[in-house]
């Protein structure tokens, strides 16, 4: 339950702006894409996921290209892969860009919010659906789901999955316990400093969906803050009633180890810092320790916290 900082509104906020998957039948959607004539693209941004990113196209294309023609596109980014990413997604039915191929005269940097940002330069969907690529328990109704407000109402403008996220380690499976770092950095820092946000379940979700026209407006971190960021300027522009949240079921996901959490949580919390108007630099010295025998040995990882520009401006250009 949302505490009461931001008053009633974020309850009000809660049972007006939250929606089950099980909302809309494919044929309503279908309706209501004919009828205001949007393109839907599905972009899922990828690196070194070679081992998930070809069930993930190829059962939504199966299922929303083939079956049933919700989506216009599935564009894979392909974010600096080491591995066969590229192949398997093309194979599997997507079409691939490499992130760096895109617009180069942009130039380009490594990170998910990088990849996301270039999508809009391939991709021609009045939606975009972001979905990962490293997803293990999930289904195709995660796409419908998060177009359900979209398509159905012109006042919702971004959408944000939610899910149970089980966290599997040494003692088994643990439900609920998955997304640390939405527990214990992205939640509490909008507690502080977003409160009007509280009420959304996982705001850290990979998968989302945006109008094309809002997303070119925004700035973008080019690492893992783009969701936060995401919501935060959204509802600065639009208001909180822009943003609509969809319960999905579940979702599992491979588990990152804790220093790389750690820079994961460093771009979240740069993000926030910017929108709150303190000076941020492009990149931060992250000081971690790691074992040496039976010592710990300090270590300075970089963290490129630099963003994007509104990808807008350089579309009217092209055109």
């Amino acid at each position: 339950m949302a505490h009461d900082v931001a008053g009633t509104g974020v309850d009000a906020w809660f049972a007006r702006r939250t929606h089950c998957w099980r909302d809309w039948s494919l044929e309503s959607l279908l309706d209501a894409k004919q009828a205001t004539g949007a393109a839907v693209s599905l972009v899922v941004p990828a690196r070194n996921e070679a081992a998930t990113v070809g069930a993930v196209v190829s059962r939504v294309r199966e299922a929303l290209v083939e079956t049933t023609a919700l989506l216009d596109e599935i564009v894979v980014i392909d974010s600096d892969s080491t591995d066969d990413t590229s192949s398997v997604a093309a194979d599997a039915g997507a079409v691939v860009h490499r992130a760096a191929e895109v617009r180069p005269d942009l130039g380009t940097v490594p990170g998910k919010g990088e990849a996301m940002w270039k999508s809009l330069f391939v991709t021609t969907g009045d939606v975009l659906v972001f979905m990962d690529a490293d997803l293990l328990d999930w289904d195709t109704h995660f796409v419908p789901g998060l177009l359900g407000p979209l398509l159905t109402d012109p006042a919702v403008a971004l959408v944000k999955g939610f899910y149970e996220r089980p966290f599997s380690g040494g003692e088994g499976t643990a439900a609920f316990e998955g997304g640390r770092v939405t527990e214990l950095v992205a939640r509490p820092l909008l507690s502080l400093l977003f409160p009007e946000l509280t009420a959304l379940v996982q705001p850290l979700a990979g998968e989302w969906a945006v109008r094309r026209d809002l997303f070119a407006s925004l700035t973008v971190p080019t690492g893992y803050a783009v969701e936060l960021a995401a919501l935060v300027d959204t509802a600065a522009r639009c208001g909180v009633d822009a943003i609509a949240q969809v319960e999905l079921g579940r979702r599992a996901h491979r588990h990152q180890s804790l220093r790389d959490l750690g820079a994961m949580a460093t771009q979240i919390l740069a993000a926030a810092e910017r929108r709150s108007g303190r000076a941020v630099g492009d990149v931060v010295p992250l000081r971690q320790f790691a074992p040496r025998g039976d010592l710990a040995t300090p270590v300075t990882r970089p963290v490129a916290v630099d963003e994007r520009p509104p990808a807008g401006a350089y579309l009217q250009v092209a055109r």
